[in-house]
C-alpha cells in the first residue's frame, strides 16, 4: 500500500486523550466497589486508599506528560517513550506484555458489561451475551476510530448523568451524619464477612485508577501529542480524583457501614434515578472495552513498525483510512481467546502487574532523563526529581503488596522478553539515551575514583594500548598478539599516521575498519583515529602528552617492528619518549618465518632483579614483561618458562626464594623457574624451544640489539619497558 494513499484522521486533546482516559478511570469499580471500600475502611481509610492510589498514577501521569513535552513521541504511547530512552530491547520487553494486558483487558470489561446486562436479560446464555457484546465493540472499532470516539461521547454523557443521579441520592434519602471515620474491615459477601485489611481493600480498589495510559496509547493518532497528552491526561486525573474523593463522602452518609459492605449496588439502589446509574455502569464497562480495543492495536502497530515481532511488516500496515486493520484482527483473536477462558481471575492479577511495570518504567525513564541532565532534555513541563522517584518506587511496591509471587512471575516474564529481544539484535534508526546513561555512570565512577585516590592504583592496572601505525602490515602481523594481550578487559586505540599517497591512505582506512570490526566481535574496546602528520615521533609524543590529561587514557605504547626495517632510529626515540611521558612500552618483533608459531610456550626473561625484591615488593623493570607473559599465557592456555638471569653476586635464589617468587607473582602451577648466568643473548640462543621470548628493555638496549636477538634466536620477541604504574607482586 502506497503511504501517500493512506488518509489518516487525527484527534485532538478532548477526543483523543481526555475522553478515553476519563472513561477508563471512571469504570465499574466506581459504581459497585467504592461503597464497599468505604464500608470496610471507613472515610479516613477510604481517603487514604484513594489518595495513595492516585499518588502513584498522578506521578506517572506527570512523568508521562513531562517526557512527552521533550520528545517526538511516536505510535505506541508508553512503548515509544521507553524505547526512545532505554532502547528498543527494554521498550519491547515492556511493550509486548503491555499489549497483551490491554487486549485481554477487553475480555474482562466484556465480562463486567455482561454481568450488569444480565440483571435485565437473565434468561440469555452468558457466553452468547459475551460474543454479542464483543461483536458490538469490534463493529464500532472497525467502522473507524473516529466513530468509536463519537460513541464514547454518548457514553461520557450517560456517565455524567449517572453521577448526577448518585449525587442526587443526598436529596432523596435519610442521611447518616454519624459516619464511620475508621473502618472495622468486615470483609465481603464472598468471604462471609470473615474480615479484610487495608491492603486487601487497596488491592481491590487500585485497578480503578490505572487508566492513565488510555490517551497516551493513541499517541500515533493525535494531531499534537506533545500538547494533547499532558493536558488531556493530567486534567482527566485531577477531575476523576475529585469525583472519587467526593463519592467517599456520598457513600458514607447515604447508608450504614454494614449496608455499604454488604450491598454492591448501593449507588444504584439509593440513586435519584437508579436506571441511569445502571446505564452508567454498563456504559463505563463498554467504554473501557472499546478504549482498550482501540488502544491495544496501536501498541501492536508500534511494535511492528520497529520490527520487534515476527511478520512486523504485516502488523504495521494500515488501511486506506489509516486504521491498523491487521493489528486489530490479531487483537480480536486474542480477545476471543480471553472470552473462551470464561474465568479470568487467574490471569487478571498478572495483567495488573504488566500495567504496573509499564507505569514504573515510564517513571524510570523520566528519572533517568532528569538525572543525566543532557542538553537534549528540555521539557516544557518540568517536574521535580522526587515525582518520578515516588512513581517508580510506588509502582513496584504496590505490585508486591498485591501479590509477591505474581509480581515476581511478571518480572521474570519481562526479563525473558528482554533476553529474546537482545538476542534479536534489533536496531533503532532514531537512537536512544542509553549511551548518555552509561556515560553518566562512567563519569560518576571517574569522580569517585579520583576522590578515593589521586594516583592510579597498581591493583587496578589493565593493558590499554596505544598503537601508532603507518601501514596495514604493522597491525596485521600483530593482531593475534594484541588480542592475546588485551582480551577480555583491556583496550586498544589505534593511531594511524596519514599517508600522502591517497590510494595507500584509502587502503589503510578500509583495513582499519575491518580490524576494528574483528576486535569488536570479541567485545573488546577499540577505536582509531587518523592523524594528519607524517612525522612518527612527533605525532606519538604529542599524542601521549595530550592523553595524559584524560582519565581513560592508554597506559602502554605498542609498536610492531619489521626485523628488516631500516627506520629503527624512530623506535629508539620512542623508548625515550615513552619513559618521559610515564607510558609503558611494548615492542613486538616477529621473526620473519615463524611469527608466533603454535602459540603454546613462552620464555620469560627476567634481568636485574634487585637484591631486596621481597622486602620492597618490587622486581623493578620486570613488571610489565611478566604481566604480559601472564596475560598471553592465559589466553593461549599455554605454559611459561621463567629464566632469571642473575649476574649479581649479592643476589641469591634459594629454593625457598624461587617458591616465594612463584607464589607472589601467582604464576600458573605448570610454570618452571630457572636461574642462569652469563650473557643474555648467549642464553637466549640456547633456549630455542618456545614460541615467543618476552624481555624487559634493559637500560642502553637499542632496537637494533633487539632485532639482532630475534634474528639469531630465530624466535619472535616481545620487549617491554615499565612505566611507574605496574607491579606484578601486588
Amino acid at each position: 500500500m502506497d503511504a501517500n494513499s493512506i488518509k489518516k484522521k487525527t484527534f485532538g486533546t478532548f477526543s483523543g486523550v481526555f475522553t478515553p482516559t476519563t472513561l477508563t478511570i471512571l469504570g465499574v469499580i466506581m459504581y459497585i466497589r467504592q461503597p464497599w471500600v468505604v464500608g470496610n475502611a471507613g472515610v479516613v481509610g477510604a481517603l487514604a486508599i484513594v489518595l495513595l492510589s492516585v499518588a502513584i498514577t498522578f506521578t506517572t501521569a506527570l512523568s508521562l506528560s513531562s517526557i512527552t513535552t521533550n520528545v517526538r513521541i511516536g505510535s505506541g504511547g508508553a512503548f515509544s517513550l521507553i524505547s526512545q530512552s532505554l532502547g528498543l530491547e527494554i521498550g519491547g520487553a515492556i511493550g509486548i506484555p503491555f499489549y497483551f494486558a490491554q487486549a485481554i483487558a477487553v475480555a474482562m470489561y466484556i465480562f463486567g458489561f455482561r454481568e450488569g446486562l444480565q440483571t435485565l436479560t437473565p434468561g440469555i446464555n452468558p457466553f452468547i451475551l459475551d460474543i454479542g457484546i464483543f461483536a458490538l465493540v469490534m463493529t464500532i472499532a472497525f467502522i473507524s476510530t473516529s466513530f468509536a470516539f463519537k460513541i464514547q461521547y454518548v457514553i461520557l454523557g450517560v456517565i455524567v448523568l449517572s453521577l448526577v443521579s448518585i449525587y442526587g441520592a443526598l436529596f432523596v434519602n435519610d442521611l447518616n451524619f454519624n459516619v464511620e471515620w475508621f473502618g472495622k474491615y468486615p470483609g465481603s459477601i464472598e468471604n462471609n464477612f470473615t474480615g479484610s485489611s487495608f491492603w486487601m481493600v487497596f488491592a481491590v480498589f487500585f485497578p480503578a485508577v490505572t487508566g492513565v495510559m488510555a490517551g497516551a496509547n493513541m499517541s500515533g493518532d493525535l494531531t499534537n501529542p506533545r500538547k494533547s497528552i499532558p493536558v488531556g491526561t493530567l486534567s482527566s486525573v485531577v477531575i476523576t480524583t475529585v469525583i472519587y474523593v467526593s463519592l467517599i463522602f456520598v457513600a458514607a452518609v447515604i447508608a450504614s457501614p454494614t449496608d455499604l459492605a454488604a450491598n454492591y449496588n448501593i449507588f444504584i439502589d439509593k440513586a435519584l434515578y437508579g436506571p441511569i446509574v445502571l446505564a452508567g455502569l454498563l456504559g463505563a464497562t463498554l467504554s473501557s472495552a472499546l478504549g482498550s480495543f482501540v488502544g491495544a492495536p496501536r501498541i501492536l502497530l508500534a511494535l511492528g513498525e520497529k520490527n520487534i515481532l515476527p511478520k512486523s511488516k504485516v502488523l504495521s500496515s494500515l488501511s486506506k483510512r489509516g486504521e491498523p486493520v491487521n493489528a486489530m484482527l490479531i487483537t480480536a483473536v486474542i480477545v476471543l481467546i480471553g472470552i473462551s477462558l470464561r474465568n479470568l481471575n487467574t490471569i487478571a492479577p498478572i495483567l495488573t502487574m504488566f500495567f504496573m511495570i509499564t507505569y514504573a518504567m515510564v517513571n524510570v525513564v523520566a528519572l533517568v532523563e532528569q538525572t543525566l541532565g543532557l542538553p537534549s532534555y528540555r521539557p516544557t513541563l518540568k517536574i521535580p526529581t522526587i515525582v518520578p522517584a515516588i512513581g517508580a518506587l510506588g509502582s513496584i511496591a504496590i505490585m508486591f503488596v498485591m501479590n509477591v509471587l505474581v509480581a515476581l512471575f511478571s518480572l521474570v516474564f519481562i526479563v525473558i522478553f528482554y533476553l529474546y529481544l537482545v538476542k534479536m539484535n534489533i536496531k533503532s534508526a532514531a537512537g536512544d539515551s542509553r549511551s548518555g546513561l552509561f556515560t553518566a555512570l562512567a563519569e560518576w565512577a571517574t569522580k569517585k575514583t579520583n576522590n578515593l585516590r589521586q594516583e592510579k592504583e597498581v591493583r587496578s592496572w589493565r593493558p590499554d594500548l596505544l598503537m601508532p601505525i603507518t601501514m596495514p602490515k604493522e597491525l596485521r602481523s600483530s593482531f593475534k598478539l594484541i588480542h592475546s594481550i588485551i582480551y577480555p578487559k583491556g583496550s586498544i586505540k589505534i593511531l594511524a599516521l596519514r599517508n600522502e599517497d591517497r590510494i595507500e591512505q584509502k587502503n589503510l582506512e578500509n583495513f582499519l575498519k575491518n580490524a576494528v570490526k574483528k576486535f569488536k566481535e570479541s567485545e573488546l574496546s577499540v577505536s582509531y583515529t587518523t592523524i594528519d602528520n607524517t612525522d612518527f615521533n612527533t605525532t606519538v609524543n604529542v599524542s601521549m602528552q595530550s592523553l595524559n590529561a584524560a582519565f581513560f587514557k592508554p597506559n602502554i605504547i605498542f609498536a610492531s617492528i619489521d626485523s628488516s626495517s631500516s627506520n629503527l632510529a624512530y623506535y629508539d626515540k620512542l623508548i625515550l619518549d615513552s619513559k618521559k611521558n610515564n607510558f609503558g612500552l611494548i615492542v613486538y618483533i616477529p621473526f620473519s618465518t615463524a611469527s608466533l608459531a603454535i602459540e603454546k610456550s613462552l620464555n620469560l626473561w627476567m634481568t636485574n632483579i634487585p637484591v631486596d625484591w621481597k622486602e620492597t615488593f618490587s622486581v623493578k623493570n620486570n613488571d610489565l614483561s611478566t604481566l604480559i607473559a601472564l596475560l598471553i599465557c592465559r589466553n593461549w592456555k599455554g605454559t611459561i618458562d621463567v629464566h632469571i638471569l642473575n649476574n649479581d653476586a649479592q643476589l641469591t635464589f634459594s629454593d625457598k626464594d624461587i617458591e616465594d617468587l612463584h607464589t607472589m607473582v601467582r604464576f600458573p602451577k605448570s610454570t618452571s623457574i630457572l636461574i642462569t648466568k652469563g650473557d643474555l643473548l648467549e642464553n637466549v640462543i640456547k633456549e630455542r624451544n618456545s614460541d615467543v621470548n618476552i624481555f624487559n628493555i634493559e637500560e642502553g638496549m637499542t632496537v637494533k640489539d633487539m632485532v639482532e636477538m630475534v634474528n639469531q634466536s630465530r624466535i619472535s620477541a616481545i620487549y617491554c619497558a615499565d612505566s611507574e604504574f605496574e607491579n606484578v607482586l601486588v
